[in-house]
């Protein structure tokens, strides 16, 4: 039997659905919503989702990002994997540095797109959006005969963002934490404790995510956060939909996924098609680089659209390839916008017709991303 609109679906939660160390706390904490990633819990409001983002852009959040799971790759040929997976040059990754990846496989199609973690020079980490990477991985190095292990270990990411991150990281870690560079990492104590210490994070904001190994650690390093942050309005939180959207900041599986190309994501600036080293998906992006990508993500601004307006997903008239991957309204830009995949021969600047979700239409306009404001 069908639910009513105004009664909510429920989540049935099993063995199936993984927690962390902070899932208790977070809700505790006022998670009101909650969405699967990667088979875990991960919160997705606290107060309202205006709300959460209003407190983002001003102060400071504790993030429980577990979800995003480390794909740990360790021996002799463990640069040898990594590099096979992604069409991203990383010869000259040091150890300590943080890069994006996007991992393709041998069609050109987007697998997923980590966070790489350089630990040492026969160990990676692989910090994962939803997808099972660890099954992939361990079939290319199983199949080529790699000596390589490939596993997850058991680490939960925390998130501390926000424009005051870095003075309530400083009370935990020390003065230490204000020299750790953009997508660098550190090693540093926490009551006797080292943690991985990275200056990254799913938002614009600014921040850190700790990598913590230890579930009771983790546990003490939370309250830890909370408590010794209460004058800077510390809350829980979580990566915000309004936040995220107005940044530009992709989301594998929402924005792009499995269809998609890197190059029709519009991730060619971190991409090394010309140089010398074997990647799975080389062949296949040259080639579609030479042909030239049938789509790519651009952005959609409503030009006049109440707050309440959302969009339909296929909305866009005229061009049936074309649909709205992800949306919201922006107190920014006063208006709706959103993250869509195009086909190419709608340019920027073109004036389009959407359908709204219930059945009327809006003049829009097609946008570079990142988005910009006046």
């Amino acid at each position: 039997m069908a639910s009513s609109p105004a009664t909510a679906p429920r989540l049935t939660v099993s063995r199936r659905l993984r927690s962390t160390p902070f899932t208790e706390r977070a809700m505790a904490r006022g998670a009101s919503a909650f969405t699967v990633y990667n088979r875990m819990l991960l919160p997705t409001v606290f107060e309202s989702l205006e709300a959460d983002y209003r407190h983002l852009i001003s102060s400071v959040q504790v993030w429980d990002v577990g979800v995003e799971r480390q794909v740990e790759i360790r021996g002799p040929d463990a640069a040898r994997l990594v590099q096979w997976m992604t069409p991203r040059d990383i010869a000259d990754v040091q150890v300590g540095r943080c890069c994006y990846l996007p991992l393709c496989d041998a069609h050109g199609k987007l697998v997923n797109d980590p966070v790489g973690l350089k630990l040492a020079e026969d160990r990676w980490w692989l910090s994962i959006a939803d997808s099972d990477v660890e099954l992939w991985a361990d079939g290319l190095a199983t199949g080529a005969g790699l000596d390589v292990m490939v596993f997850e270990p058991a680490v939960w990411p925390l998130a501390v963002q926000g424009p005051k991150a870095e003075e309530l990281m400083s009370r935990v870690f020390g003065e230490a934490v204000r020299g750790i560079r953009f997508f660098r990492f550190e090693r540093l104590p926490f009551e006797g404790h080292p943690l991985i210490v990275a200056r990254s994070g799913w938002s614009k904001q600014g921040g850190f995510e700790i990598y913590v190994d230890d579930a009771a650690v983790g546990e003490r390093l939370h309250d830890v956060l909370f408590e010794i942050g209460a004058d800077l309005d510390v809350r829980a939180g979580c990566p915000n939909g309004i936040e995220r959207i107005e940044g530009s900041l992709l989301s594998f599986g929402n924005d792009m996924d499995g269809e998609d190309s890197p190059i029709e994501a519009g991730l060619g600036r971190v991409l090394s098609l010309d140089a010398d080293i074997a990647s799975l998906s080389l062949p296949a992006l040259r080639a579609e680089r030479a042909r030239g990508p049938v789509k790519r993500l651009a952005g959609i601004v409503v030009s006049e659209q109440p707050e309440d307006g959302a969009l339909s997903p296929f909305g866009i008239g005229g061009w049936p390839l074309s649909e709205i991957r992800s949306q919201t309204f922006s107190p920014r830009a006063g208006t709706r916008i959103g993250i869509a995949m195009l086909e190419s021969g709608l340019r920027d600047g073109s004036e389009v017709r959407v359908r709204r979700a219930d059945g009327g239409e809006v003049d829009a306009r097609v946008t570079p991303l990142p988005f910009t404001f006046d």
